[in-house]
C-alpha cells in the first residue's frame, strides 16, 4: 500500500524538488501540502508550491497555507540571495497556473483533519521552519497519535549555514524546533545538512535531469540562481538538493542510516541560536551523566549510499 505522506514546505528549489518527488511517486498517497515562512515570504512558497503540484498534475492536492512568522521572535533574514527573490530562480511564474484554490483552512487546521481522517498512521516530511508542526502538536496532542515519523530536514552537527552554528530551517524557529524535538509527540527523524551536503549533485545530473522529460526541464530551468550559489558553496558545478534527501526518506523508509541520540535545540540569543546538540558520546558515556531535561531521542541520519540515493532521486523526478 502506498504510504501516506503530508509535506510541509517553504518552497524553495530544493523544496520544489522535494514536493515533486512526492508527488510524482507512486509508492506515496500525497494527502496534503502546507506552506510556511521561509527561504521566501509565505505568499511566495504558497504559490509555488501549487505551481510545483500543478506541473505534476497533482490537483488532486489540497494546499493551505500556513505561519508567516515563527513561533516567538521574529528573524532577521530569508534566503532569496540563495533561492532567488521569488524563490524559484526568477522562474515561479514559467510554472502552470493551478486550477485547485487554495484551501480556505490554514495549515494546522488542514494537518489535523488530515491526520483524523486517516484510517492509517501518516508521515509528515516539514523541509522548512517547523512553526506549523509545533502549532499542530501544541493544539492538537490528540493528532499525535496519527503520525508514524516526522521526516525533518534540519539541522546541523558540525558547522551551519545560516550561521557558524546554525542551519537555516532550525534557524528560522528554534523554539519551534525544539517543540517538535523534544516533545515526544511523534519519531522524529532529524536529517542534517551534514549529510545532504554529502549527496549534492553534480552538472551531469543535472542536465540528464533536463532532458529527462517536460517536469525534468521544468524543474531544471528553475535552478539557476540556486546552483550559482552553490558554485560558490562546493566550489564545482552542482547543487545541494537538502530537502529532497528528506523526502526521500519519508518515501522510503531505511534510504539514510541513522543514530539514535538525544537532540536539543539551542534557544538561547548568543551566537549558538538555533543550533541542534546531538549528543553522540558513546551509551555508556551517556549514561554516565544526566541527561539534559531538554534533550529526547531522536534518529539522526549520518549516512547513505550516495550512488543509490543520487539515482533514486533521479529516477523519481523524471
Amino acid at each position: 500500500m502506498a504510504r501516506k505522506l503530508i509535506i510541509d514546505t517553504d518552497p524553495g528549489v530544493d523544496d520544489a524538488f522535494a514536493l515533486a518527488l512526492a508527488a510524482l511517486s507512486s509508492e506515496v498517497d500525497l494527502l496534503g501540502v502546507t506552506t510556511v515562512h521561509g527561504n521566501v515570504p509565505l505568499s511566495a512558497t504558497t504559490i509555488n508550491a501549487r505551481r510545483i503540484l500543478a506541473l505534476c498534475k497533482r490537483a488532486d492536492v489540497p494546499v493551505a497555507a500556513g505561519a508567516a512568522r515563527p513561533l516567538v521572535h521574529r528573524r532577521r533574514k530569508e534566503a532569496g540571495e540563495v533561492h532567488g527573490a521569488d524563490g524559484l530562480s526568477g522562474r515561479s511564474a514559467a510554472l502552470p497556473e493551478p486550477s485547485r484554490p487554495l484551501d480556505e483552512r490554514d495549515a494546522v487546521t488542514l494537518l489535523a483533519d488530515l491526520l483524523e481522517a486517516a484510517d492509517e498512521p501518516v508521515t509528515i516530511a516539514p523541509i522548512g521552519p517547523l512553526t506549523n508542526i509545533a502549532a499542530l502538536l501544541a493544539a492538537h496532542p490528540a493528532a499525535a497519535a496519527k503520525i508514524e515519523r516526522i521526516v525533518i530536514m534540519g539541522g546541523a552537527l558540525g558547522h551551519g549555514n545560516t550561521t557558524a552554528a546554525a542551519e537555516f530551517n532550525i534557524w528560522s524557529d528554534p523554539e519551534a524546533a525544539q517543540r517538535v524535538l523534544a516533545g515526544d509527540d511523534a519519531p522524529c527523524v532529524l536529517v542534517p545538512m551534514d549529510l545532504t551536503y554529502r549527496c549534492a549533485v553534480d552538472a551531469a545530473w543535472l542536465d540528464e535531469l533536463d532532458s529527462s522529460g517536460p517536469i525534468g526541464a521544468a524543474l531544471h530551468a528553475l535552478t539557476p540562481d540556486y546552483r550559482e550559489h552553490y558554485r560558490g558553496a562546493l566550489g564545482w558545478d552542482g547543487m545541494v538538493i537538502h530537502d529532497a534527501v528528506a523526502v526521500a526518506e519519508a518515501i522510503r523508509p531505511g534510504t539514510l542510516r541513522t543514530d539514535r541520540v538525544p537532540v536539543q535545540v539551542e534557544c538561547s540569543f548568543g551566537p549558538g541560536r538555533g543550533a541542534t546538540h546531538a549528543d553522540r558520546r558513546l551509551p555508556a558515556l551517556r549514561a554516565s551523566t544526566d541527561a539534559p531535561d531538554a534533550a529526547s531521542d531522536v534518529d539522526v541520519a549520518v549516512d547513505t549510499d550516495l550512488d543509490a540515493l543520487r539515482a533514486l532521486l533521479l529516477d523519481g523526478l523524471r
